[in-house]
């Protein structure tokens, strides 16, 4: 991670011990303030009383380290103060990760195409969750190394599979080039190798912040690599073999897969106007098992519901969108279509196809340079609906990662539930819009911040006698389900010296949620403050109170008013 920057102290918070005219008097303070200036020969000046009670005193943005633990001293030898400490800065922990080519994955952070991914890695980065890549295989990658788990070869045909056997335990992308046209069936180009399976593992879990290459969006998931596609393709029987497996259930002639894989990702297709039985069948008995299963839309610029997985029921199907948050032009399209994520665009709709003229536009991931078997590692720009489809899978992950109990229905509906509305335009149909992926883990995760809603209000003046406990009662009616998890309570309290109060939040159930504690140094007058606690476990409707202790003499005050936001 990066080094905090060091900003220089220009000013430093006094507490007064309680029985000191200034923890009280903000003109007591003030005084103080001028005379510690006299003292240091520093220009101070009292600033503001903190909610905390504290003083903050400025000694203006040209004082050096010297200066500030000259002042320091001087209040601390003031036997009227309790405390003294500098104003220190904080930063946002989200920052950007190290890897070196981290700038080019508009993809992750770019407000108009990209899929809002940094802001959530203060939640989760995928721990404890397996992704498994269906697909050509792994190309060994520095940048993936650490994250790759087992996977399996499903390849039954030995010509196919190009290692000299059927299915075996390496995952080991052999290559998927075609020497000739017309090898593959006809209308067959020659071409060489894709490393496609390892381009899209990239996208899910590169090792972040190493200093190399890219950031994975969910880089602490581990990747199973699962090879299914080889020299023409691969077959349906194999690859629904190979969901099952991934997802940990059992094939005959297969060991057991001893890291199932939470969500599977399936950056593949053919043409077929249903759904197979045997993808199904498979896809059916992964969800049964807790597994999220991610496909592909297409690339043929036409409605998804002619091409297969991305027919089938109970997946995820991920449609692409461009840098400009449009639908990139090859992508299929239709009401079967979930969601919309980044595929990139590296050529133009209208560029000679085969050609990459706007690489930048791609999605910029793990590869490898060989045209035939492997070579050295690389990375490059890919476009496509597989690009699209393991941003789905990545997010997939941080929501398992921070709520394992999420089944993949509850998945599905959050990252739906929480796309945003493509910028640009999608003929034909992108789903609910292209997935946010902060929003979606803050919805998950009960982080985010409700809209304002019904606010329900006792207004009625509750006396608070010292050593006394009170409370201030509220119906709320005509709710549904749960509070809200972040539940905001509203309190306008008259006091003398607020430090005496203790206040309390009581649902209707008796649980008690302190929302503050006594002070004995906080002399201010009043609380008018807003809380916000956790309520999601305590049904909406009941009685719920505000209870104020008051736990010292001398000072009295009463509940002005209270409410709750929900």
């Amino acid at each position: 991670m990066r080094a905090l920057p060091s900003a220089p102290v220009e000013k430093v918070i006094v507490t007064y011990k309680s029985q000191a005219a200034e923890a009280g008097s903000n003109t007591a303070a003030k005084s103080d303030t001028a005379e510690k200036a006299a003292k240091t020969g520093e220009t101070l000046s009292f600033e503001r009383r903190l909610a905390g009670g504290g003083a903050l005193v400025d000694l203006g943005d040209s004082a050096t380290k010297q200066d500030v633990t000259e002042v320091m001293d001087a209040f601390r030898a003031d036997p009227s103060v309790a405390s003294v400490e500098p104003d220190i800065r904080a930063y946002a922990m989200a920052v950007a990760p190290n890897d070196t080519d981290y700038a080019k994955q508009w993809d992750l952070f770019e407000p108009t195409g990209g899929m809002n991914v940094p802001a959530a890695w203060d939640k989760t980065t995928g721990s404890g969750v397996t992704v498994a890549v269906i697909d050509t295989g792994y190309a060994a990658h520095s940048d993936l190394a650490t994250n790759i788990v087992s996977g399996y070869d499903f390849i039954s045909t030995s010509a196919d599979a190009r290692d000299g056997n059927g299915r075996d335990a390496d995952p080991k992308d052999e290559g998927d080039w075609n020497a000739t046209d017309g090898e593959c069936g006809t209308g067959s180009r020659a071409s060489n190798s894709s490393w496609h399976g390892t381009h899209v593992a990239g996208t899910i879990g590169a090792v972040t912040n190493n200093t190399k290459g890219i950031a994975g969006i969910a880089y602490n998931a581990k990747i199973q690599p699962i090879r299914v596609l080889g020299k023409c393709g691969g077959s349906s029987a194999d690859i629904a073999d190979a969901i099952t497996w991934a997802s940990g259930g059992s094939v005959p002639g297969a060991p057991a897969n001893a890291n199932p894989a939470r969500v599977i990702n399936l950056s593949l297709g053919g043409a077929s106007a249903t759904c197979p039985s045997v993808y199904q069948t498979a896809i059916n008995g992964a969800v049964s098992r807790g597994t999220t299963v991610v496909v592909a839309a297409g690339n043929s610029n036409a409605n998804a519901s002619g091409f297969t997985p991305a027919n089938c029921s109970n997946v995820i199907n991920v449609a692409s969108t461009s840098r400009e948050g449009n639908r990139s032009y090859y992508s299929n399209f239709g009401t079967n279509i979930d969601v919309a994520a980044p595929g990139g665009e590296t050529r133009r709709a209208t560029d000679t196809p085969g050609t990459v003229t706007t690489p930048e536009n791609g999605i910029y991931s793990t590869l490898n340079s060989g045209t035939t078997t492997q070579s050295a590692e690389n990375y490059k720009p890919y476009q496509g609906t597989s690009m699209a489809a393991p941003h789905i899978a990545g997010l997939a992950a941080l929501l398992k990662s921070a709520k394992s109990t999420l089944t993949p229905a509850e998945i599905e509906t959050a990252i739906k539930a929480n796309a945003r509305p493509l910028p640009g335009t999608c003929t034909g149909g992108c789903g609910t819009g292209i997935a946010d992926t902060a929003k979606t883990v803050d919805a998950v995760t009960g982080t985010t911040t409700p809209p304002t809603g019904t606010v329900f209000t006792n207004a009625t003046n509750v006396t608070i006698s010292d050593n006394t406990t009170v409370s201030s009662s509220i119906a709320v009616t005509g709710r549904t389900g749960n509070a809200p998890a972040a539940l905001k309570v509203g309190v306008d309290i008259k006091h003398t010296w607020r430090g005496d109060l203790v206040i309390d939040l009581v649902a209707p159930d008796g649980t008690v949620r302190n929302l503050k504690a006594s002070s004995s140094s906080d002399s201010a007058d009043n609380v008018v403050a807003t809380y916000t606690v956790d309520a999601s476990s305590e049904v909406a409707n009941g009685t719920w109170k505000l209870q104020v202790r008051d736990v010292a003499s001398g000072d009295t005050g009463y509940i002005d008013s209270w409410n709750l936001t929900f």
